[in-house]
């Protein structure tokens, strides 16, 4: 597929020619959801955490005698039916994260790729680079592109002024090639990848 490159006042400065098998895939929702689950699922801490019975520190003695009270029997306070007892099934802590294939890793990716090229919202840029880090001077680029609510996604090595820029607008996050993923694609409304980092994410998905 043929798509324009732009440069940062919004000016047509070439063309380029993105693999169909990349940026072209079918978009099916059961797929982002299955990797986006995979990626939260991996950054989940995990150490939420109860006392069961047998870690509450409470007396071992009876509460009170057999018989006689007219309450129900009762041999511990450490039971989930006294106040301060332990808790029963409780969470406890534990890895959330679970296996997913390579393959239908790169297929997220791709599929995540081509909803942003279906959409309109895939915007390739010539580079992204600025000669200064001043915020003020980036954001009025960004309003010239219509720029919100955007993953930038340079080439190997992110330009130091620009993520320097960039990092105090809201909505706007900035990442290498080898950063791009599923759910940071999918967080933000328009995807602005350089023809370099473009050419990259190809050779990686192919």
């Amino acid at each position: 597929m043929k798509q324009d490159i732009l440069n940062w006042n919004n000016e047509k400065v070439g063309t380029i020619d993105l693999a169909d098998d990349v940026f072209s895939v079918d978009v099916r929702a059961d797929i982002l959801t299955r990797v986006v689950n995979w990626q939260l699922a991996r950054v989940q801490t995990g150490n939420h955490k109860v006392k069961t019975r047998g870690e509450v520190s409470r007396t071992g003695a009876k509460a009170f005698k057999q018989k006689g009270s007219g309450r129900a029997r009762s041999g511990s306070r450490t039971v989930s039916q006294h106040r301060g007892g332990g808790v029963v099934f409780g969470p406890v802590v534990r890895d959330h994260s679970h296996d997913l294939t390579k393959k239908f890793r790169k297929l997220g990716l791709k599929t995540a790729l081509s909803a942003k090229a279906k959409d309109g919202n895939l915007i390739i840029v010539d580079s992204a680079k600025t000669d200064s880090s001043k915020t003020k001077e980036l954001n009025a680029k960004f309003e010239k592109m219509g720029i919100k609510s955007a993953l930038i996604v340079d080439d190997v090595d992110v330009d130091f002024n620009f993520a320097l820029a960039s990092r105090n607008i809201v909505g706007v996050d900035v990442l290498p090639e080898s950063g791009a993923n599923v759910y940071d694609i999918l967080r933000r409304e328009k995807l602005v990848i350089t023809q370099e980092a473009a050419k990259k994410l190809e050779a990686r998905l192919k």
